[in-house]
This record gives C-alpha cells, sequence and structure tokens, in this order.
C-alpha cells in the first residue's frame, strides 16, 4: 500500500478533525483561521487519499459516517500525543512546560488540591492539567503523562513512586453510633458495609484478618467514587471502611466517627506512576520530586 495513503498531511488531519469536532466546516475554518471553501477541499482530498467517506453531507449539515467517527477517536488521540511531546520538547529548552496528570477523585480533592498550591509556588513557570480516573486506562491512548493510583504499583511500562501507605478505618455516622454502637470487631457484621466499587476485596480482608468468617458479612451498595462512600455513610447507611487521610476532616468535625478505634493496614498504596521517558522531562521529574517531598514517599 502506498505509504502516503497511510500518512496524510497534517493539514489534512487538522481540517478533519476540527471539522468532525465542530460537525461544521464553517466553525472548523474560523478555528483554522482559513476560508470554509478550504477547509471542505481539504477534507474532500483527505477522503479521496484514504478512499473511504468520512462525513455524510445531508443538505447544510454534515455528520459523520460510521469510519469517521472511529478515526475521530483515533484521530483526537493521536493530536493530543503530539501536542504533549511538543510541550515537553519546549520544556527541555526552558526548563518550563505543562503535563496532563490523572488522579483518583477523592485524593484529588482530599490530599492534593489543598497542596498543589505550593508546588506553583516552588514552579511557577509548570502547569498541572487534572484528570479524574478511578480504573486502569491506557496513558499513551488517553493523552495523559501520569497517574497517581491505589494497588501494588504495578503497572506494566510505568515507573512507581510509592507516596502514601494505604491505612483504613471503618467509620460510621454519629447517630448510628449512638443508637447501634460496635464494641469488637464482630460487631460490624450486624451493620450494612459500604464499598468502593473498584475494591471489593478490602473489607474482605478486614474480616479475615479479624478472624471473622466473610460469609457473615452484610453488603451493602457499592459507589465509584469514595466522596460518594462518605457521604453515603454520613447520612446512616451503613459502615465504611476509609483510608484515614480521606476522613480526617469528617472525623475532626465530627461528621462521621470511628466504629472503632484502629487502623488497618491494606498492604496497598497510593502510587505515582509513568513511563521512563516522560520521567525525563524537567516539569514531570519537578512534580515528582514535589510528591515524594510533600508526602515523605520512595523513589523507584
Amino acid at each position: 500500500m502506498n505509504p502516503r495513503r497511510l500518512t496524510p498531511s497534517m493539514s489534512l488531519l487538522l481540517a478533519f478533525e476540527a471539522s468532525a469536532r465542530h460537525l461544521s466546516f464553517t466553525r472548523a475554518a474560523t478555528e483554522l483561521a482559513l476560508t470554509q471553501s478550504a477547509v471542505s477541499r481539504q477534507v474532500q482530498a483527505l477522503e479521496d487519499l484514504l478512499e473511504v467517506p468520512l462525513f455524510r453531507r445531508e443538505k447544510r449539515r454534515i455528520l459523520l459516517t460510521e469510519a469517521g467517527r472511529g478515526y475521530q477517536k483515533e484521530l483526537a488521540a493521536a493530536l493530543q500525543r503530539i501536542r504533549s511531546a511538543s510541550l515537553q520538547a519546549i520544556s527541555h529548552r526552558s526548563g518550563r512546560g505543562a503535563f496532563h496528570l490523572a488522579a483518583l477523585p477523592t485524593f484529588t480533592a482530599k490530599w492534593l488540591m489543598p497542596r498543589l498550591n505550593r508546588f506553583y509556588e516552588q514552579h511557577p513557570g509548570i502547569l498541572v492539567h487534572l484528570h479524574s480516573r478511578v480504573t486502569r486506562f491506557d496513558l499513551e491512548l488517553a493523552g495523559i503523562d501520569a497517574v497517581i493510583a491505589v494497588g501494588d504499583g504495578d503497572w506494566p511500562g510505568l515507573v512507581p513512586h510509592r507516596l502514601l501507605d494505604e491505612q483504613v478505618i471503618p467509620v460510621m455516622s454519629p447517630e448510628m453510633a449512638a443508637s447501634h454502637p460496635a464494641r469488637k470487631p464482630a460487631d460490624l457484621a450486624q451493620h450494612m458495609l459500604l464499598q468502593v466499587a473498584a475494591r471489593p476485596a478490602v473489607w474482605q480482608r478486614w474480616f479475615e484478618a479479624h478472624g471473622l468468617p466473610v460469609r457473615s458479612m452484610r453488603w451493602g451498595a457499592q459507589f465509584e467514587l469514595t466522596t460518594h462512600l462518605i457521604q453515603a455513610v454520613a447520612s446512616g447507611i451503613g459502615i465504611g471502611l476509609l483510608p484515614t487521610f480521606l476522613v480526617q476532616d469528617e472525623l475532626k468535625q465530627g461528621v462521621l466517627v470511628p466504629a472503632l478505634d484502629e487502623t488497618f493496614s491494606t498492604g496497598a498504596g497510593y502510587f505515582f506512576l509513568a513511563s521512563p521517558d516522560k520521567l525525563a522531562t524537567p516539569a514531570l521529574a519537578a512534580f515528582r520530586d514535589w510528591l515524594l517531598a510533600e508526602s515523605g514517599g520512595v523513589s523507584a
């Protein structure tokens, strides 16, 4: 197959991507500082090159074909990677830069955001673009440079840096503690046990560590976000087993109380992970070093 057919020019790709995003040649032309007819011709040239229709022209509007939708999805991710690579190249020259970080939403809100201004004070030329993720994903495909995740740090192709060990504590609402207190671990089996959907085994490990039969557990609702789990516990729906640093404010304010006054180490940790080539960029290396200093973590 002709290599040119598989490597269209950037001008054709940009014209298609903008048109697909706006579903309008006119708005794409405004964005690209071109005429509407120039954008239309470039999209037509791309379709001729690929020998595949990417749009359906219907009266005064355009719609993506099935092939066009797939092409847009892949192309958008590729263009984001190109832009990120360009920013990283510039950062080598200037000592400045920007990167895209994905992190757990509740970790971001409770731990990272209250501290992030200190990073900006030390590195005013670096921008951190934050994204929320709760499950594993392909960083390259998503245009993400680094991730903060909980687990064992085993993420193929990424270098792990352990930030925090995970210590959890069973918590309940003050009203539940007054009406149905838990005086020993076995008492928790009488309550509805709420959990984060992505980590259903945490409660099971807690029961096993206390020598309690797992079959005695009363499973409650699952929540995608830890924030929602905290709110559910505070409203009295059930008991949650939550990382201590994520519920410090609620415990201090009396919104939550310990169901039992003991913590449990899950063996998991919160990790900062990135590929070796990403960590070679000054911006991401500076952020990695700052995170380790803030958390008292361990470099890989």
